[in-house]
């Protein structure tokens, strides 16, 4: 495996890790402290906001009209959607149905590469997702049953869409991370989201709880503050550095992570207990990621025709 290769690994790796302790932390402020839409806007006018200075300090890149209709379609599905679909819905299930319905990404994936960008579905590769699904939907049934499973039919199927358009953007972001710097993606991308959303939910950010306290509680503004820098801004700048690198696919698998991530931290807080099941689980989802990764690509395909 080449270092651009390890290096998009690590990258989408890192990226997961914070979106895994997000989805608590999320759960925490909606709706007592941000309604969904608060939230949501938040994150889109913070992206908006920090994407801009950092373009200041990079090399300025040009991007023509079509390049920016793909952006704003990416935006469209990536962030506003996407954000405040994902946000309402959690306000109405709970982070185990959330995260259980996300191990369907990487197939949604799978397949949209196939469609859009034409790459293979193998043998390996599809046995590699069920691998990847079958770990993770094992180690969120583990879960201690003391967690709350709170959950209804409307906040489940946002999250369905939330996903699927998810990984529309996944899959239509791949081209235009090769063509530009990841800083110039996302301060498009975060443009666009912040037009698209302003108009309709600005009115619930003045009327949140968050900014109606008589003093200041430093739990729900730290929980802000990692929604904002360590849930959007970092990560949302990771992925399109990983998808340079990586294929749709194996970006996807990478969800994965999340589950383990948050079942490590319940047993480190003494919310649930290591068993040798969460083990097995994830050793599957590892063994998944690692047959994707090493699945053929497009370009394996092509340079075989060309030498048969």
């Amino acid at each position: 495996m080449s270092n651009e290769k390890i290096k998009g690994h690590v990258l989408i790796f890192v990226a997961n890790i914070f979106f895994a302790v997000n989805i608590s932390i999320s759960k925490f402020l909606i709706p007592s402290h941000l309604t969904p839409e608060a939230l949501t806007l938040l994150r889109v006018l913070f992206g908006c906001v920090m994407f801009r200075i950092t373009s200041l300090f990079v090399p300025s890149e040009k991007v023509p009209l079509k390049d920016l209709g793909l952006l704003f379609l990416c935006a469209l599905c990536g962030i506003a959607l996407n954000q405040s679909l994902f946000m309402s819905g959690l306000n109405l299930t709970s982070p185990i149905d959330a995260s259980i319905i996300a191990t369907a990404g990487p197939i949604y994936v799978m397949l949209l590469a196939a469609l859009i960008l034409k790459e293979p579905i193998t043998g390996q590769k599809i046995f590699g997702v069920l691998l990847g699904v079958t770990g993770a939907v094992m180690l969120i049934l583990s879960a201690s049953p003391s967690v709350s499973r709170n959950s209804g039919l409307a906040g489940n199927l946002r999250i369905v869409v939330s996903n699927l358009l998810y990984s529309v953007y996944v899959v239509l972001s791949r081209p235009l991370s090769r063509r530009y710097s990841a800083v110039t993606i996302m301060k498009w991308m975060f443009f666009f989201s912040a037009v698209i959303l302003f108009p309709f939910i600005y009115r619930h950010l003045p009327a949140a709880p968050a900014f109606h306290r008589e003093a200041l509680d430093w739990t729900e503004l730290g929980a802000i503050f990692y929604v904002l820098m360590f849930a959007t801004f970092i990560p949302y700048l990771l992925i399109p550095m990983s998808l340079k690198r990586l294929r749709p696919t194996t970006v996807s698998m990478y969800n994965y992570i999340q589950p383990i991530v948050a079942s490590l931290l319940a047993v480190l807080i003494g919310q649930d207990s290591f068993s040798v099941n969460k083990l097995l689980s994830a050793a599957l989802v590892f063994v998944g990621v690692y047959l994707v990764t090493r699945s053929k690509s497009r370009e394996d395909v092509e340079r075989e025709k060309g030498k048969a």
